[in-house]
């Protein structure tokens, strides 16, 4: 049983971060519900799962002696009704977002924490999808959750204190350190990232440099544990473009517009690490 009446998390997306925070979730002792519309990806999730959870243990960051909580796959929605919070970590496309958040939110009891993992749409616009706005609270978590500890946490303007209050509960059990941003496309980290990432390959498009002399520019000079192509990788190409997708929109700034060389690799199927090719070749495919 975890801290403050957070006994029970519902995660609904078995892709790449999906099945990270089921991981994380469940390495901290605490049941997940975790919901995808595919059993075949289901299938596969709980095997990477399996192989995340033992990677972590022995890297030594998650317990390796503390009991592991239950995970349960499903293909219902409704088997979200005794979570008490709910994580949306589906596809950065608004249409997506906002059929999940609503069936979620009809699915679940009043008073239940819900939390998009959104890397760019604003959660008060959101919150407009949700049957009860106040519940709605951003948190972005860094792939893999269970590495990276810190997370950006967002309150819209009509998130409740008591999900604020649930929300620091979460983060407890989880045992995550929350980062308090404004609402507003991108937040903090995504409005500099993703530009980053544009302009990055948008070097690379040119032929000013390789991938390779653009992220050890980064780690050289500025210190960057890793550099932003490789980043893009970790991410996945197709969100890095669904995601500067939405800022362009959202701010209306060009530098946001993905450069043709992401583009042609997202159309390719090259979406980096979980296909094993992106700016760079990664071997078997991880998800």
């Amino acid at each position: 049983m975890s801290e403050q009446g957070i006994n029970r998390l519902g995660v609904v997306g078995a892709g790449t971060m999906g099945t990270a925070l089921a991981t994380l979730a469940i390495g901290r002792g605490l049941p997940v519900v975790l919901v995808d519309v595919d059993d075949a990806v289901l299938e596969r999730a709980r095997d990477n799962v399996a192989q995340q959870l033992r990677l972590a243990q022995l890297m030594g960051r998650l317990p390796r002696t503390a009991s592991v909580g239950e995970l349960v796959t499903t293909t219902s929605v409704g088997r979200l009704a005794d979570a008490d919070a709910v994580i949306e970590a589906v596809t950065e496309l608004p249409e997506v977002k906002a059929k999940v958040l609503a069936e979620v939110s009809a699915a679940v009891r009043p008073g239940t924490l819900l939390v998009t993992n959104t890397s760019a749409i604003p959660v008060d616009e959101q919150a407009d999808w949700t049957a009860r706005p106040e519940e709605l609270v951003g948190i972005h978590f860094m792939n893999p959750p269970y590495l990276i500890r810190t997370v950006e946490v967002i309150h819209g303007p009509r998130t409740g204190q008591d999900a604020k209050d649930r929300t620091d509960a979460l983060l407890a059990a989880l045992d995550c350190e929350g980062v308090v941003v404004g609402d507003g496309p991108g937040f903090v980290i995504n409005r500099i990232l993703q530009r980053m990432i544009n302009e990055a390959a948008r070097i690379v498009e040119e032929g000013r440099a390789t991938p390779e002399a653009v992220d050890a520019v980064f780690q050289g000079c500025l210190g960057h544990r890793t550099g932003p192509l490789a980043t893009a990788d970790l991410i996945g190409l197709d969100n890095v473009v669904d995601s500067l997708r939405v800022l362009r929109e959202r701010t209306g700034d060009l530098g946001y517009e993905p450069c043709d060389l992401l583009v042609a690799k997202v159309a390719a199927g090259d979406h980096g690490r979980k296909t094993g090719r992106g700016f760079y070749e990664h071997g078997e495919a991880q998800s």
